[in-house]
């Protein structure tokens, strides 16, 4: 250990649409929703992560909630700063004297511009990173589920963020071909919104739905094993009244269709577009499925349906991209050409 150690710190981190996770010393010390909450006459920050997320949707005039990131890009470079800064002081590094500079590695979205990426970059240099290391989410999925990437074997790997679907085939250290679809997590939960409006006439926020998605949200209207259903609050359109009504699964699969069949689409595409060796690997390999997307029920078997490909979802498919990320900033030498310095 040198001496100066404590004045620095390696951190991984996922920056996501949804969630924000955050790795030191190979231990996930933050998990927290991507949102704050600020006090709109001073500026101030006044929660971030789940504090703030129980405010969302519940707000006076004087308090705004923002989610910085829009289709896992930063949306608000100022807010998404305070964001990261905020989290950052989070994790405990024992160092009560000095504020520790950071060695951190991120990892983005495949389909991100170059001013993306340097919004990115700024934003973790102005929340106190010395270096400030990418890497593409897909990458860092397939690292975070225990694949070799450095092999001269095809792996596809489908990661349903909050914000993009990251569709990639990766063979040697880098990534042959992909798709990058704006279609996950929140856009479901915005389809169950219109439905609930437009099937039930209530209205809920988006929280709710959220809830309702995580709950029952099924990519078959007929499952294996028959899901609950679920009670739903909200504020009936006609009469203006506070009102509860009960869902099925079956409902919540016929609002989610549409999007997912976009997403069927996209990895069919990316299947087309892959070299003829990759495809055999790929055959025998199958399809890995990241993120918090993969845990909508049946969404597997869908995919495997429709591609004749087996689908496996990754052990713990929300933290499959930090744990990569984590697995880089330990092997920064080995992970080299995977990296956007």
């Amino acid at each position: 250990m040198g001496l100066f150690d404590f004045l620095t710190s390696d951190i991984a981190i996922d920056l996501g649409t949804a969630n924000t996770l955050i790795i030191h010393k190979d231990t996930v010390v933050v998990d927290e929703p991507s949102i704050i909450a600020m006090d709109k006459t001073t500026g101030k920050v006044l929660a971030i992560g789940h504090t703030a997320m129980q405010m969302h949707e519940k707000t006076n005039e004087n308090i705004k909630t923002i989610r910085p990131l829009k289709d896992g890009v930063i949306a608000d470079f100022t807010a998404a700063e305070m964001m990261i800064r905020g989290l950052i002081k989070m994790i405990d590094t024992g160092n009560r004297f000095f504020s520790a500079s950071h060695r951190m590695v991120v990892c983005i979205p495949s389909g991100i511009t170059e001013v993306e990426k340097r919004a990115v970059k700024d934003s973790c240099e102005h929340a106190g990173a010395k270096e400030v290391y990418m890497v593409h989410e897909p990458i860092a999925a397939a690292i975070g589920i225990g694949i070799d990437i450095t092999q001269p074997n095809g792996v596809m790997i489908v990661d349903i963020g909050g914000g993009t679907t990251e569709i990639a085939v990766i063979a040697l250290s880098g990534i042959v071909c992909e798709q990058s679809v704006r279609i996950a997590g929140d856009v479901f939960t915005r389809d169950i919104v219109d439905y609930m409006r437009r099937e039930h006439n209530l209205l809920i926020g988006e929280r709710s739905a959220e809830l309702i998605k995580m709950a029952i949200g099924s990519a078959s209207p007929e499952l294996e094993i028959a899901l609950e259903d679920y009670q739903v609050r909200g504020r009936d359109l006609m009469t203006g009244i506070p009102k509860e009504i009960k869902v099925t699964y079956s409902e919540i699969a016929y609002s989610l269709d549409k999007s997912i069949s976009k997403i069927e689409e996209g990895v069919m595409k990316a299947l087309e577009i892959s070299p003829p060796e990759l495809s055999a690997d790929i055959f025998k390999n199958g399809i890995w499925l990241t993120g918090g997307g993969a845990l909508i029920h049946g969404l597997d078997r869908r995919i495997s349906q429709k591609t004749k490909l087996p689908v496996h979802i990754a052990e713990d498919p929300l933290k499959a991209v930090v744990k990569g990320t984590g697995e880089v900033l330990k092997n920064l030498e080995l992970y080299k050409p995977v990296l956007i310095s």
